[in-house]
């Protein structure tokens, strides 16, 4: 349909549709083929000027990146909300921060002297197992008793499992820190201190 007929078309009040086919040719008609109907439509009045849009049908996967979006803007504004609520001054945010890094340095600090006396006892037990077989190589070594032998590994995954609560509450001190840093910045934004 040329623009001259479109024109003609619209000034009898009826809505001409402009669509763009696979090839990438565009068509203008009264209604728009099945087959396109789910893509990006364009309504056109009798000058030939856009008078409506209609957006193309969302994929399944556009429409949860939408609602992602829109859950995360709800989350940020509802910390921002949160933030603003909880705390009057910088100096509020960053007391509360000393105070629960404290708490966690302390917990470190205790997990890594336990560890170093799960250690000794662990280096005291190797010395003690060395007097038996299969560690000693004398033949008139005794063999291990049940007890050196669990304690061996009763400590040993003693130590693995400290090791591990020592790795978390570091990465969790990190975390806290970092979370505690995007909170005074951001509180600094929102009430426009620099």
């Amino acid at each position: 349909m040329s623009a001259a007929s479109v024109g003609a078309t619209t000034s009898n009040a009826r809505k001409v549709y402009k669509w763009v086919d696979d090839q990438g040719v565009t068509h203008y008609g009264d209604n728009i083929p099945p087959e396109y109907a789910s893509q990006e439509q364009h309504v056109i009045n009798a000058q030939g000027f856009e008078t409506e849009h209609i957006d193309a049908q969302k994929s399944p996967e556009q429409m949860a990146a939408e609602e992602q979006k829109k859950v995360e803007a709800a989350a940020s504004a509802s910390r921002d909300q949160n933030l603003l609520n909880t705390y009057g001054t910088v100096m509020e945010i960053e007391r509360l921060r000393d105070q629960r890094l404290a708490l966690l340095s302390d917990q470190v600090k205790v997990t890594g002297q336990f560890l170093e006396v799960l250690n000794g006892r662990l280096k005291k037990l190797r010395a003690t197992s060395m007097r038996f077989k299969p560690y000693n190589p004398d033949a008139n070594a005794p063999p291990m008793t049940d007890q050196v032998a669990e304690d061996l590994v009763r400590v040993g995954a003693d130590i693995r499992t400290q090791e591990e609560n020592l790795r978390e509450k570091r990465a969790e001190e990190t975390a806290m820190s970092k979370q505690f840093e995007s909170d005074i910045a951001r509180f600094k934004q929102l009430k426009g201190l620099h």
